[in-house]
């Protein structure tokens, strides 16, 4: 956890954008708060975001799914109403994420359908690899083809649709439905006002930390992901809403290409029910703010003497698969950035109000010759 020497550090950025501490992975929570809320997940007839509906389903939510398969998705809702404590108020919409009006429709149903009438955490679940099945086109870091020019044809980049500009879709929907969800229920836990709980839980991915030979797109798409919450956790709580992101290693799936299944070779494999695990605490402690998980294999551990966990192959130690990602990032790697924004303030400050009037003029002087130059050439 936090220290009064790190979190209140003259480098940390902790307590302006509202983080929480760092989360305790091992330690019990409670999935009550997981009771009447409504939550829109995209690629929810499927994979994680399918476990996810079916364990928060059983525990109260109201489930909104939105997916490409309809028959997936309309069993899924059959079953999700199914479930003991369930709490029947399920829907599910046919959605293709990288089509913006089909999103649009998504969250438009989704708050008409919700018993609360709004909607409460969205989890932009909806994303796909780069397969055979998929690709439409040569891979990035596979140029072998040339067309009737000698050039090499255009990379597909559906993989990037989907997990970049579907996710970016989905992003500014949430952030927009979710300010508006003003039902009283719940507290706040940097103003302790009553309000309703507000939630966005991102997907990326242990390849959105590292590399990942072979998936040059999906790789790129999940970084993108992590630069997108560690911007939004630093402005949103502005609007009363907490981001969080999860980071799955592997789970075996179809999806995952013979070359990947080569390279992950050896290093085991995710349970998903530790997936399931670290996205349900995320979702129904709303305390945690601005905070990620990485979920790997299950290994066995102990703590050294400085209380770093130390892997161990025989013996005693807890297992554990969750881990805390950036436990005390915004502490201490952002050093750089408070210096560099320290010195621009600086000298911000030495030139005054007329700086700020000099820098400005300049400016529109620059804009307005571009502007102009165009009708000069034609003259």
């Amino acid at each position: 956890m936090d220290t009064p020497s790190t979190a209140n550090g003259p480098w940390s950025l902790v307590k302006t954008i509202k983080q929480s501490g760092p989360v305790d992975p091992t330690s019990p929570y409670d999935t009550s708060a997981l009771a009447g809320k409504t939550i829109l997940i995209t690629g929810g007839a499927s994979g994680f975001g399918k476990a996810f509906a079916l364990k928060w389903a059983s525990h109260g939510a109201n489930i909104i799914i939105g997916d490409l398969n309809d028959a997936a998705g309309e069993a899924m809702v059959a079953e999700l109403r199914c479930l003991p404590g369930s709490s029947k108020h399920h829907h599910y919409q046919h959605c293709d994420v990288t089509k913006w009006e089909d999103q649009v429709a998504l969250f438009r149903m989704g708050v008409e359908a919700s018993p609360t009438g709004g909607i409460d955490a969205v989890v932009a679940g909806a994303g796909i690899v780069e397969s055979r099945d998929v690709v439409n086109g040569p891979t990035i870091d596979m140029p072998v083809l040339v067309d009737e020019h000698g050039n090499p044809p255009r990379p597909g980049l559906k993989v990037l649709d989907v997990n970049l500009t579907g996710v970016m879709y989905t992003t500014h929907l949430a952030i927009f439905w979710l300010q508006r969800n003003n039902n009283n229920t719940g507290k706040d836990h940097q103003t302790k006002k009553t309000t309703r709980d507000r939630h966005l839980l991102l997907i990326s991915s242990i390849a959105g930390v590292t590399p990942l030979p072979g998936q040059v797109e999906y790789t790129a798409s999940k970084h993108a992901v992590m630069g997108l919450f560690r911007t939004l956790r630093g402005s949103v709580w502005r609007q009363g809403i907490r981001c969080n992101v999860i980071n799955p290693y592997f789970v075996e799936t179809p999806l995952i290409n013979w070359r990947g299944m080569a390279l992950l070779a050896g290093g085991g494999k995710v349970e998903l029910s530790d997936v399931v695990d670290a996205a349900t605490r995320l979702m129904a402690d709303e305390t945690i703010v601005g905070r990620g998980l990485v979920i790997g294999p299950r290994f066995k551990v102990v703590d050294d003497e400085d209380g770093n966990p130390r892997f161990v192959e025989q013996g005693g130690g807890r297992e554990q698969a969750v881990w805390e990602l950036y436990g005390h990032d915004y502490e201490q790697v952002e050093v750089f950035v408070w210096r560099f924004v320290g010195m621009l303030n600086a000298v911000k400050k030495m030139r005054g109000w007329v700086g700020t009037v000099k820098d400005l003029f300049n400016m529109w002087r620059t804009r307005r010759a571009a502007r102009r130059a165009p009708k000069k050439a034609r003259a």
